[in-house]
């Protein structure tokens, strides 16, 4: 239960500060804008969790950012494919 409430508070924080940007920021700059501030919240966000677990905090923000970035990618190309984005 512990482990539960630890990830959706995670996950909450995580969505924040993309929302909050999304919010604010222009339509023509809005994909940069969230896809830049959701990088550096997952890189803070990895290296919250690796010093929680006792990692290195550059190798935990490093390896959750690339994993982040890869499946931001990855979403895009498949929403690419499906017209999704204009």
């Amino acid at each position: 239960l512990q482990a539960a409430v630890a990830s959706a508070c995670t996950f909450a924080a995580g969505a924040a500060l993309p929302l909050g940007l999304a919010a604010i920021s222009t339509m023509a700059a809005m994909n940069v804008v969230v896809a830049s501030g959701s990088l550096v919240t997952l890189a803070v966000l990895g290296a919250h969790a690796a010093r929680a677990g006792g990692a290195p905090l550059l190798t935990g923000a490093l390896r959750v950012t690339f994993w982040g970035a890869a499946a931001m990618a990855v979403t895009s190309v498949i929403g690419s494919l499906f017209g999704a984005f204009v």
